[in-house]
């Protein structure tokens, strides 16, 4: 996408971009503010997505093959709680929050308002095209904003039935879906309307782009993209623990997940039982035949499909690499041999594909980890509080886990977001409510009195400016 400027030039070949003007006055007129009208918005939410329920894991099986246990579990019912987190904290969340004044300005009360940021933009991926559409929806309808959503359309049939649902539930001047190829659609409608924040989620280029695009018109963004997530198998941890949250972590949805761990830094002393044991989870999680497992989910299109075979052959296959491209079809597989700057381990692998490396020495793994900086989420199995502090302090990472992978994403008390090229910004629960409104500072002073020390001339008052300014 291109730089564009802030025209406010209507593109009206883009379904939906004629409506954009209508919701900048719905926002204006204040209906979205109260606490009342948030609340009922968000059990509105939380019914139709009871309702529309099987519907929803209909469509995520058509997209990516999603068993409908696997579609609650990642995708339906974590939007659930997170509605319901904040049907139970939104009246707190909204509450002014006293803070201190410090003593220059006493005795003045200094007070943080909330406000609702305005109209925003959420662009979601397509790998798990649902909660990560409505989980930025449910802060944003919290903070009291109104909101455009652009599904991604690699997902067309959750793309469908997010829409079927957001135009039944809510005017479109209210909430408002836009479908379409998104490098076209995106720029089209950041070009013809400013919007007050963009939410992205998806690739590091394409998180580029959105920013250069706002950064022309000064909005604000909050960017959850990806990287090369690595998991730390240190010869102290619990190789049947660590085999099976890394074979859950790395093959659910088929490896297309953004938390997934990308590759594996395993001690040399533990590496070949370690690799035993995590061919023997992923049989004991999908068969011996995983292109006939309920439980196993489908790459999304032809292009990813070629990308991961082309990945099949920077390395040598330990285990799985079976595919089959008229059923968008790759096993789990795992590598190792993988040549360090080949492809495989320049690129987010997006995919069922596992390079496994050794080492013996902090340092050695630390090497291998900083050719890929910051990345969205690092993991750690060992059972020592120091080597899990080491490690957590040595590695900038988005968020993470000790012991498990990618369930942190599940904890809505915890910030998810990237640092550095995995991301700006977080949200989740509260953290959301937080990306869609302005802390707003308010400090009130009393008129009873007036210290004339405040005021010039200042000639001889130093000593006391030195007392009160510290």
């Amino acid at each position: 996408m291109d730089t564009v400027s802030t025209s406010t030039y209507m593109d009206n070949r883009i379904p939906g971009i004629e409506d954009l003007p209508s919701i900048r006055d719905y926002y204006n007129s204040g209906i979205t503010r109260p606490y009342a009208f948030r609340k009922q918005q968000l059990q509105i939410l939380k019914q139709a997505l009871i309702k529309y329920e099987k519907e929803i894991s209909e469509a995520l099986y058509a997209d990516l093959k999603k068993s409908p246990e696997e579609a609650y579990g990642t995708e339906i019912g974590l939007v659930i709680a997170d509605i319901n987190l904040a049907l139970k904290k939104l009246r707190n969340w909204m509450l002014p929050r006293r803070v201190s004044t410090n003593l220059v300005n006493l005795p003045s009360s200094s007070m943080i308002y909330r406000d609702p940021l305005g109209v925003v933009l959420i662009i979601a991926p397509w790998n798990y095209p649902f909660q990560l559409s409505l989980i930025p929806l449910v802060g944003a309808i919290a903070a009291g904003n109104c909101a455009v959503i652009k599904p991604s359309e690699l997902a067309s049939a959750t793309a469908a039935i997010i829409k079927k649902i957001i135009n039944e539930i809510y005017p479109k001047q209210y909430i408002n879906v836009v479908e379409g190829d998104g490098a076209i659609v995106v720029p089209a409608i950041m070009k013809s309307f400013r919007f007050d924040h963009v939410f992205y989620t998806g690739s590091i280029p394409v998180g580029r782009a959105i920013y250069q695009q706002a950064a022309s018109a000064l909005i604000p963004v909050t960017l959850e993209l990806g990287g090369k997530s690595p998991g730390i198998i240190e010869k102290d941890a619990d190789i049947n623990v660590a085999a099976r949250r890394i074979a859950f972590g790395k093959f659910i949805n088929a490896g297309q997940t953004c938390i997934a761990p990308d590759y594996l830094l395993v001690h040399e002393s533990i590496q070949d039982s370690f690799i035993q044991k995590l061919k023997k989870t992923i049989e004991d999680f999908f068969g011996n035949d995983p292109a006939s497992s309920y439980s196993y989910a489908r790459i999304i299109n032809e292009k990813r499909f070629d990308t991961l075979k082309n990945y099949l052959l920077q390395g040598r296959i330990i285990f799985g690499g079976q595919h089959d491209k008229s059923k968008l079809f790759i096993s789990p597989t795992i590598m190792d041999n993988v040549i360090d700057d080949s492809p495989l381990m320049k690129e987010e692998i997006f995919g069922p594909i596992l390079p496994v490396f050794s080492f013996s020495t902090m340092q050695e793994a630390l090497a291998l980890i900083q050719r890929n900086p910051n990345p969205l989420a690092f993991y750690i199995f060992t059972s020592s509080s120091k080597k899990e502090r080491e490690w957590i302090e040595a590695v900038p990472f988005g968020g993470g886990c000790v012991n498990n992978s990618a369930w942190h994403f599940g904890n809505h008390y915890l910030p998810f977001g990237g640092i550095g090229n995995s991301g700006i910004g977080a949200y989740h629960g509260k953290y959301s409510f937080d990306v869609f409104t302005h802390a707003k500072p308010v400090m009130k002073t009393p008129s009873w009195i007036d210290p004339k020390i405040k005021y010039p001339p200042f000639e001889g008052r130093m000593k006391w400016f030195k007392w009160f300014i510290r």
